[in-house]
């Protein structure tokens, strides 16, 4: 019988993989929430790459909740405090993250 050792280690070593080129949030006492509540439909670039308002970023976070984002409501504004503070818009963005394609802008 054949056993698929390669396949295997591909399946358990992808989200270390994933993990190491995604984009990590900047710290603080909601980032754990934030990454929860907001990886699960989307990777942190996508996050990483916005410079809201914190008006801007109110009206993304109650999108999102109407998307399905599950946020505790007790906890709404500190997600818009917390997105607002770390993602302004007089703040550069992160550098975006390409895929392999090999192909040039």
């Amino acid at each position: 019988m054949c056993k698929p050792k390669g396949l295997l280690l591909v399946v358990c070593a992808s989200p270390l993989l994933w993990a190491q080129g995604a984009p990590d949030l900047p710290a603080g006492p909601l980032q754990a929430k934030v990454r929860t509540s907001c990886t699960e439909c989307h990777d942190a670039g996508i996050i990483t790459q916005q410079r809201l308002s914190k008006a801007a970023w109110l009206k993304e976070v109650d999108k999102m909740i109407k998307w399905g984002a599950l946020v505790d409501p007790a906890e709404h504004d500190s997600y818009v405090d917390y997105l607002s503070s770390s993602f302004p818009p007089d703040k550069s963005p992160s550098p975006a993250l390409r895929s392999g394609s090999g192909k040039q802008p």
